[in-house]
């Protein structure tokens, strides 16, 4: 399997192949992950916060845990302010997925659950993300870097 190149800066990812599979290292969740193409997607995401956005590497969670409607569903990446608020949802998809309605109604069930201030979703290639203010959705050319996310109250 070949992965094509994302709309990313070069991710220093630690790859390996056990038969036939692929395999990525995973610096959140510290272990060995199947290399899909959306954890392909995924683990340049994480790369690009932590060496883009000075992200720590501690106030980021990989298939992070949240209840919908007494379903149990993971978002892709939540990153949490020091304080341990969750300021941005990432939702990532395989590369030949179009982000489309369905995508952000699955990002926005995440986002009003979490309450956080900042969603991204990408399929690697194109990339919506986006600040939510008290009144209005605030679409980001770029996102800003880790230290000045803010929340509002």
């Amino acid at each position: 399997m070949t992965f094509s190149p994302l709309n990313f800066p070069p991710a220093p990812l630690q790859l390996s192949r056990k038969g036939e599979s692929v395999f990525v290292r995973c610096v959140i969740r510290k272990k060995q992950l199947l290399l899909t193409p959306e954890e392909w997607v995924r683990q340049h995401a994480i790369h690009f916060l932590i060496g883009e956005k000075q992200v720590p590497l501690a106030m980021i969670n990989s298939e992070h845990l949240v209840n919908i409607n007494g379903q149990a569903r993971r978002c892709d990446i939540v990153v949490f302010s020091r304080e341990g608020q969750p300021l941005l949802i990432v939702e990532c998809k395989a590369p030949s997925i179009q982000l489309s309605e369905q995508t952000f109604l699955q990002l926005s069930n995440y986002v009003q659950q979490l309450k956080t201030p900042y969603f991204w979703m990408t399929n690697g290639n194109h990339h919506v993300q986006a600040r939510i203010g008290k009144n209005a959705v605030e679409y980001l050319e770029l996102l800003p870097a880790y230290a000045e996310w803010t929340i509002d109250n």
